[in-house]
């Protein structure tokens, strides 16, 4: 099969498009023929060597969000068929005996992660344990699907197990136009959250309205506190949804309401928080939270919400396999809304 893989960190041109030998499924593994694989910054982190997951190691094929057909399937598998349509859950904990990949389900260790750890998604077949595909249903398409896996449920997990939104709590969602910023409006909108969403171009928080946004700000051109608090009547919010780390959040940290919660699942613009006022969070009981790895026992209700027609599946661009490079590396240049696709 074609496959993009590396032997070393680096820029887009340590990526090789070349052959490798097909995956055969243990007894309880199927092979997926991939659709589409959408990208992470996951991806392009790892690749440059900023950072690397426990376990990751050369050669690598990266992709974690997977949807496509099965190709073919282990001796034991019972749930599934050749030629079924599935999404793949790539965080593989709970892995059974029989599967290749059984063994490594540490969510706060070494977790195996398709795409992440193990061989993923850029490429024309990819292995996973029978218990970690979802049937697709026919209105769905596979390109829609692939869209879904990382950001939803990195969301889901944050949104509703760590910072336990309620309807009719508002909320601030950074980033709109990423992916996660993408799942993070629909969810909450879901729920019954009022959403407050920044972003960087005017651009972005048109297409943020587009999808369901109540109030959206330019983080790069207004007070993002001052916007918060206008929009509240001077409250400020409940929670703010942040993967973008320390670039916004001081302007977080004094958008949120008394007993206001800010819940980080990402670092992207670096790993080092200065807390602006230590006397002002505990006297406004603002609390702080890290939301660790989701569950796999949330994929089941996190996939069934968005099956159910009252999410968008914002797909920006697709790039062929061979041009994986390429896609990274408009990924970079953060000029993009929704996912990146590619397509074998």
């Amino acid at each position: 099969m074609k496959a993009v893989l590396y032997h070393r960190s680096g820029g887009p041109e340590v990526l090789e498009y070349t052959d490798v030998a097909d995956p055969e499924p243990g007894a309880k593994d199927v092979v997926i023929r991939v659709a589409a694989t959408a990208l992470n910054h996951l991806d392009i982190v790892q690749r440059n060597g900023w950072f690397t997951m426990p376990g990751f190691r050369f050669p690598h094929i990266a992709g974690m969000d997977v949807a496509g057909t099965i190709h073919s399937i282990g001796s034991d598998v019972v749930h599934f068929a050749v030629g079924d349509r599935v999404v793949v859950d790539p965080s593989l904990v709970g892995v059974p005996a029989g599967s290749k990949l059984a063994g490594g389900g540490d969510i706060h260790g070494e977790l195996y992660i398709i795409g992440a750890t193990v061989d993923g998604g850029y490429a024309e077949l990819c292995l996973v344990p029978e218990s970690h595909v979802h049937h697709v249903p026919p209105a769905i398409a596979l390109e829609e699907a692939a869209t879904f896996p990382t950001c939803y449920l990195t969301v889901w997990h944050a949104l509703f197990e760590v910072g336990e939104l309620e309807a009719g709590e508002t909320v601030m969602i950074h980033a709109a136009g990423s992916g996660t910023g993408v799942a993070a409006i629909q969810l909450a909108k879901h729920r019954g959250a009022t959403v407050i969403a920044t972003a960087g171009t005017d651009e972005k928080c048109e297409h943020a309205l587009a999808i369901g946004c109540d109030f959206v700000c330019n983080n790069r051109t207004a007070d993002v506190a001052a916007f918060a608090r206008e929009v509240t009547d001077g409250r400020g919010v409940d929670m703010v949804f942040d993967h973008i780390g320390p670039a916004l959040f001081e302007a977080s940290f004094y958008s949120l309401a008394l007993r206001g919660r800010f819940v980080s699942c990402g670092n992207t613009s670096g790993d080092q928080l200065t807390v602006p006022s230590i006397g002002h969070m505990y006297h406004s009981g603002i609390r702080i939270l890290g939301s660790d790895p989701y569950r796999s026992d949330e994929f089941a209700p996190a996939w069934s919400a968005f099956c159910d027609g009252r999410f968008a599946a914002v797909i920006d661009s697709e790039f062929a396999l061979s041009d994986a490079g390429a896609a990274q590396q408009k990924m970079l240049t953060s000029n993009f809304f929704g996912k990146i696709l590619l397509r074998p």
